[in-house]
């Protein structure tokens, strides 16, 4: 992944623990689950997101090796090492990402492999207006508090109490500073602690029973289970677009820019491709069109760029708690060549819905001269988007 820069949102894994509370041959997130390793079904969520744009590993300098097999296949940073406690390795975290300064930062405990999406996405909502978020779920069963013999010493109100979960998200130079300013002996049970002890306010959203911490062997068989659930709610969408030849010296396709001797008209870059594509993934929520979202009579949008209009179709899933499975476009036209420029095509569609390439497809095709295509005035497109929902 492209290293963070100012305005960025970095998600900060702390996977440093020894899990000592698990009893497996190997610290709890490199436990396998449902085919992968913990560790890799919570990375992997949140490299996916539309919202998170890079991912940085604080992991155990014994654990590399485990590391390594963990993540393969994957383009992270070196991982941090972590420290003696859990503080000191989101510290050692935050202090690996002040040279690139994120604007925000999110903190996930490595042992939690199902977080959803939309839950991310409240986090980062919440940052809009506050210093920290936390995700949490409130507190239903009654609570006692046990005396040092095993008896009831009292029952504790559970009105107002919030179980808190992670990714908690924060301003990064708040929580960096919180982290620095920590007094000695505090072993603070998370990062949102120190922020409330600096008389910052933290908001709380609303998190999922399903982001369970994998602490004990039970933990580690519910997980299984919930893996074991109905994949969800599939749906497809399909897009459709043309945009004709007009003066110019390039054209926009698939989010890349290819000299050529004539441009295309549109009232933004005339990308066709992430046009249909935008359809498709708006299709298959429901979401309406393109032109509902980001209507060409609005001024705004003339010669906008259309990876902001592919972004925001992928916003709308996130936030639905969905995930975008598969994207498949066709580019119809006989100039200019896709072939040499596909590759770049894919990764870039990729980086636009934060989703790995290897599920990106990018076709083109010809219509043997016939039609407006073959009579080269214009450029056509369609797509296919494969969504999944809770």
């Amino acid at each position: 992944m492209s290293t963070p820069s100012p305005g960025h949102v970095v998600a900060l894994v702390v996977a440093a623990g020894r899990g000592t509370r698990f009893g497996g041959a190997v610290p709890k997130q490199y436990g396998p689950l449902a085919g992968r390793t913990v560790l890799r079904h919570a990375v992997d969520t949140l490299l996916r997101h539309p919202g998170v744009h890079a991912v940085r590993m604080v992991i155990h300098p014994d654990d590399r090796a485990l590391y390594d097999r963990a993540i393969a296949g994957l383009e992270l940073a070196a991982p941090v090492p972590g420290g003696a406690s859990r503080a000191e390795s989101v510290r050692n975290g935050l202090e690996a990402l002040a040279a690139s300064a994120p604007r925000h930062v999110l903190v996930h405990d490595g042992a939690r492999p199902l977080i959803d999406p939309a839950t991310v996405t409240r986090v980062l909502a919440a940052l809009d207006t506050h210093v920290g978020a936390v995700p949490a779920v409130p507190v239903a069963d009654t609570l006692k508090r046990a005396s040092e013999d095993g008896m009831v010493a009292a029952t504790v109100p559970r009105s107002g109490l919030w179980r808190a979960q992670t990714p908690q998200g924060f301003r990064f130079d708040r929580l960096l500073a919180a982290h620095r300013a920590r007094p000695d002996g505090l072993e603070p049970t998370d990062d949102a602690q120190l922020l409330e002890l600096a008389g910052e306010t933290v908001a709380i959203v609303q998190g999922s029973e399903d982001n369970i911490k994998i602490t004990h062997d039970g933990d580690l068989a519910r997980a299984e289970r919930l893996f074991a659930q109905p994949a969800g709610d599939i749906r497809v969408g399909t897009g459709f677009d043309v945009h004709a030849f007009a003066d110019g010296d390039h054209v926009w396709l698939a989010g890349i820019r290819i000299p050529h001797e004539r441009g295309l008209s549109g009232h933004s870059d005339a990308d066709v491709a992430l046009h249909a594509l935008t359809d498709a993934v708006l299709g298959a929520i429901g979401a309406a069109d393109i032109g509902h979202h980001f209507p060409p009579s609005d001024p705004q949008w003339r010669g906008a760029a259309s990876d902001r209009f592919l972004a925001h179709a992928a916003e709308l899933v996130a936030r639905r708690g969905g995930a975008i499975v598969h994207v498949d476009v066709t580019i119809i036209c006989e100039r200019p060549k896709v072939g040499p420029h596909r590759e770049r095509m894919v990764a870039r569609i990729a980086g636009i819905l934060g989703i790995t390439a290897d599920r990106v497809s990018v076709k083109a095709t010809t219509t043997e001269g016939l039609g407006f295509t073959g009579r080269r005035e214009g450029i056509a497109a369609q797509a296919a988007a494969t969504v999944r929902l809770p």
